[in-house]
C-alpha cells in the first residue's frame, strides 16, 4: 500500500457505502410517505377551515395517527442512516489523510464531531467532505493536479443544509399550530421539507458512490491516473 503510514492503513469504504446507499433509499421512501401524509393533513385542514362540520372526528383522529407513524418512521430511519453514514464518512476521511495528508485542515475527529455542533453542522462536515474529495482525486500521469467536478458534493450539501433549516421552521410552526389554518400552513411547510429531504437523500447516494469510487481507484491504481 503506497499510502500506508506506520499507524494507518487504507480500509475499503465499499461495504459501508452499500449499506449507506440502501439506508438512504429507505429514508427517501419514508420521507415521500411523510410528504403524502402532510399533503393529506393540508387538505383536511383546508376543509375544516371552510366548514368544520365537513370533517368527522374519526377522520381527524386517523390523520393524527398517520402523522405520528410517519414521524416515528422518520426518526428511526434517520438514526440508522446517520450512524452508518458517519462511520462511512470517518473512514473516507481517514483514507483521505493517508492518501494526501496536506489536503486537510481539521483533525480526523471532526469527521464525527462536526455533525453534532449547532450551526457548525451546517458547514463543518461540508468542509471535511470537500477536503476528502480533493485528497481522493488522482493526480495526472505527469503528477499535475487534476480537478474532479464536486457538483455531486455541492448539490447534496445545498439540499441537505436547506432541509435542516426547513425542518427547524416546520417544527416551530407545528408546535405553535393551535388553529386549523396554522396547522394547514405547517403541513405545507412539512410537505416541502420532506420533498427537499428526498432530493437530498438521492444526491447523497450519488455523492457516496462517487467518492467511494474515487478512493477505490486511487487505492488500487496509485496516486497517478493512467490517462
Amino acid at each position: 500500500m503506497p499510502y500506508a503510514a506506520p499507524t494507518d492503513v487504507l480500509r475499503s469504504p465499499r461495504g459501508l457505502a452499500v449499506a449507506v446507499t440502501v439506508l438512504l433509499g429507505v429514508a427517501a421512501a419514508v420521507n415521500l410517505f411523510s410528504a403524502a401524509i402532510s399533503g393529506y393533513v393540508f387538505s383536511l385542514m383546508k376543509r375544516v377551515s371552510a366548514d368544520p362540520a365537513d370533517v368527522g372526528q374519526g377522520t381527524l383522529d386517523r390523520s393524527d395517527v398517520l402523522t405520528a407513524v410517519a414521524g416515528s418512521l422518520q426518526s428511526l430511519i434517520l438514526l440508522a442512516t446517520a450512524v452508518v453514514f458517519i462511520i462511512w464518512f470517518h473512514r473516507v476521511r481517514v483514507n483521505g489523510e493517508i492518501m494526501r495528508p496536506d489536503a486537510f485542515v481539521q483533525k480526523r475527529g471532526w469527521a464525527i464531531g462536526g455533525w453534532f455542533i449547532p450551526i457548525g453542522n451546517l458547514f463543518l462536515p461540508f468542509q471535511i467532505a470537500k477536503q476528502t474529495w480533493t485528497a481522493s482525486t488522482q493526480f495526472g500521469p505527469d503528477g499535475s493536479f487534476r480537478a474532479v467536478s464536486a457538483a455531486p458534493l455541492n448539490a447534496w450539501w445545498a439540499l441537505w443544509a436547506s432541509s435542516l433549516v426547513l425542518d427547524r421552521v416546520f417544527s416551530l410552526m407545528y408546535k405553535r399550530a393551535d388553529t386549523p389554518e396554522a396547522l394547514r400552513d405547517a403541513s405545507a411547510v412539512g410537505m416541502v421539507t420532506d420533498l427537499v429531504t428526498v432530493a437530498a437523500a438521492v444526491l447523497a447516494i450519488v455523492f457516496v458512490r462517487k467518492l467511494t469510487a474515487m478512493q477505490t481507484a486511487k487505492a488500487e491504481q496509485g496516486p497517478y491516473a493512467a490517462v
